[in-house]
């Protein structure tokens, strides 16, 4: 089980190369995700105990010639946030009463988002989308009873909001099960 989580997007993708050679060499971290993202950027995830992501967060940040645009130190990550991050997530027709949508203006805050939602009502978080193919942009989606999941949308809408990095957020009551086999 992840405990924390550290993510670094950086303007640079050689800078974020170097950078993330860094972080998995400032501790024992597991690399969850490094890649290229829309626009031009680099994204690096790594998970383990809060000292550790600490470390490795600050020698990434220290290597990468100022290259950072957003991080996160995410401690006591909900156990949704990974799985729904690889999409696989595993639902029935009785888990799609209703499906929140929430969209941000980076992927360091569709995380923060959707780790806020998992903790503020009782979804299933089912997909985090980080920047590829939408123009850096991120946006995760889940499912629960109208309620919940409205709950889940007023409290990723109060954090990521709050930061001005809200692009959109809808609640969708009975969505067809068409709009589920498209997320997946």
């Amino acid at each position: 089980m992840i405990v924390t989580m550290g993510l670094l997007e950086f303007s640079s993708i050689a800078s974020g190369h170097v950078a993330e050679d860094a972080m998995l060499k400032a501790g024992t971290v597991d690399l969850v995700l490094a890649r290229t993202i829309c626009s031009g950027k680099y994204l690096v995830i790594v998970s383990g105990d809060v000292d550790a992501v600490r470390a490795a967060l600050y020698s990434g940040k220290e290597n990468a010639q100022g290259t950072v645009v957003d991080e996160l130190l995410l401690p006591y990550v909900h156990p949704a946030v990974l799985p729904a991050l690889a999409c696989v997530t595993e639902l029935t027709p009785e888990d799609r009463d209703a499906m929140g949508i929430v969209e941000t203006y980076s992927a360091v805050s569709a995380v923060r988002g959707a780790d806020a939602a998992c903790k503020a009502a009782d979804i299933i978080l089912f997909r985090l989308h980080l920047a590829m193919a939408v123009g850096g942009k991120g946006y995760f989606c889940f499912t629960g009873d109208i309620a919940s999941v409205q709950a889940a949308i007023d409290a990723a809408v109060d954090l990521v909001g709050g930061e001005g990095l809200l692009a959109g957020a809808v609640t969708i009551p009975r969505p067809r099960e068409e709009l589920f086999r498209e997320l997946f």
